[in-house]
């Protein structure tokens, strides 16, 4: 097996040694084209972050503060600005622009005299959800490529005055922690460093945030996320529930690429790179979503040498359907009236509909998740399914789902022995019998086969809506067309006997004033057994 070692750029445009054992096996990457990766179901658009935001310099956003957002940013102040021989830019400083109300930010300003130094570099920052703990990154004295995590409050009733910073023990000697990101909860924070544990290059770490602001003991996020090449500017959705990340690994287009991965029962899900409207051949990193439509990130796919540049990103996922007919496993009669949930993959309930007269039914889903579906229906063992919104294009999805009819049941009701199947159906004021209800015939059908001396009595009753002459012929008619399918498919005459009852006998005596769910109950269809 083919060994060497390369230097791997960092997220910081630092170096590191990253040995690899085999150049196949173990790069951690598969660099494919545009093309073949498409838009991998989101689709993005990028727009100017506002005037005199970018630079000829690098600019990164960070997070937002106190209604403004804070922007890392390479720029000069002045002539005598003291440059990174690095990077051949200024050092690193925080800014912060006020947020308008399309997202575009306006002329950044400095953003705190106390945090910002003359003669390192500053970096990336988080605060926690009250605002008033922020964990930093600051480059350590004589060595601009190496970063260490420190942690400051701000003072109360102040504007501005951060005090009490100090420098985090998870910090290790001669490695870099760079791009904090606290969750929404408050309770970890996410960050990137290539520290001891690592797969190779810069990993994403995560440490939990102890009550006075500290941290626990750091934990690789695992081989899930981390590759052997480059894993950095780690984010989370509003809810907490994706991890966004930037990445040279993975399925990817070449340099950094963005991509998401959900988090599931305290797991990573596979990533999936967030498509070719938003990541190209350079360098995407620092993603920061604001909300679920819009964000920022930053790129060199414009400046090239120059820097990156912050764009202000809007975004959708494509437009995906799952469709399907729910079916009966036997005959393939499609079945109305079954109920359909749709669950996440942890188990949350999404959406319920119920099938059409055709057995449809229709969910709206998105690319590149995992969903399970759970089908009932009365007269039918329940069932549930599992299924992968697995492409990235506008595209509805065909799945049908089969269930399993149970038996019918001989049981005992005031005093007589019946066959208990789920109810027979027929047309709005007719005698045909729906399709749907056949399955529950044939269950009848297997009965008698069963017990070939059985005799039984057909008993059809309407609800009390209606003209009560009308209802017994419609009664009667209903009973003979249930004998006359039992009759076609083998049983003799003489053992089927079928009568009308109309409304004379309600199951519920609700009259006139019976709900839908009373009326529905009182339209049935009885087998008593005669022997």
């Amino acid at each position: 097996m083919l060994s060497y070692i390369t230097y791997a750029q960092g997220p910081n445009n630092n170096y590191s040694l990253v040995a690899k054992k085999s150049i196949v096996k173990k790069s951690g990457n598969k660099i494919i084209s545009s093309e073949e990766l498409g838009n991998n179901g989101y689709e993005f658009s990028k727009n100017d972050p506002g005037k005199k935001v970018n630079t000829q310099y690098s600019e990164y956003v960070s997070g937002p503060f106190r209604d403004k957002m804070i922007i890392v940013s390479s720029k000069k102040i002045g002539g005598l600005s003291k440059m990174d021989k690095n990077t051949n830019e200024a050092y690193k400083a925080l800014y912060c622009a006020d947020i308008k109300k399309d997202g575009s930010l306006k002329f950044p300003l400095l953003f705190s005299r106390m945090l910002n130094t003359n003669n390192a570099n500053e970096s990336q920052v988080a605060f926690s959800p009250d605002e008033h703990t922020i964990y930093f990154t600051r480059s350590i004295k004589g060595d601009t490529k190496t970063y260490e995590l420190r942690k400051a409050t701000l003072e109360k009733k102040s504007h501005g005055n951060w005090t009490n910073e100090v420098v985090l023990d998870i910090n290790k000697t001669g490695y870099s922690i760079e791009n904090p990101f606290v969750s929404p909860d408050g309770k970890e924070l996410y960050f990137s460093s290539n520290m001891p544990g690592t797969l190779g290059g810069y990993d994403i770490f995560v440490a939990p945030i102890k009550d006075d602001g500290t941290l626990g003991t750091p934990k690789n996020v695992g081989n899930t996320v981390n590759t052997t090449l480059n894993e950095s500017y780690p984010s989370l959705g509003k809810d907490g529930r994706t991890l966004f990340f930037a990445s040279q690994g993975h399925i990817n287009l070449g340099g950094y690429d963005v991509f998401k991965s959900n988090i599931r029962n305290n797991t990573y899900e596979t990533p999936v790179n967030l498509g070719n409207t938003i990541n190209s051949k350079a360098d995407e990193l620092a993603l920061y979503l604001m909300s679920d439509k819009k964000g920022y990130i930053s790129s060199n796919r414009v400046s090239g040498e120059e820097g990156f540049n912050i764009s202000k990103i809007d975004y959708n996922m494509v437009s995906q359907n799952l469709k399907g007919i729910v079916l009966d496993e036997i005959t393939q009669i499609p079945l109305p009236n079954a109920d359909v949930i749709l669950f996440d993959v942890e188990g949350k309930e999404i959406e319920r509909t119920t099938t059409k007269e055709d057995g449809s039914y229709d969910f709206v889903v998105l690319p590149n998740e995992n969903y399970s579906i759970k089908t009932e229906k009365d007269g039918f063992v329940e069932n549930a399914f599992n299924f992968v919104a697995d492409k990235g294009d506008n595209r509805t999805y065909i799945k049908d789902l089969i269930l399993k009819a149970t038996e019918a049941v001989i049981e005992k009701k005031e005093d007589k022995l019946v066959i208990t199947v789920e109810n027979i159906y027929f047309d709005y004021d007719k005698a045909d019998i729906k399709r749907e209800s056949f399955i529950a015939l044939n269950k009848v059908l297997v009965v008698l086969k069963t017990n070939e001396n059985m005799k039984i009595e057909i008993n059809a009753h309407t609800d009390s809506q209606g003209n009560d002459e009308y209802n017994y012929e419609l009664s009667g008619k209903r009973a003979e067309a249930a004998k006359l399918y039992l009759l076609e498919n083998g049983v003799e005459p003489n053992r089927v006997i079928a009568k009308g009852y109309g409304e004379t006998r309600p199951l519920i005596d609700c009259g006139d004033k019976c709900s839908e769910e009373e009326y529905q109950s009182n339209r049935r269809i009885e087998f008593i057994i005669l022997n």
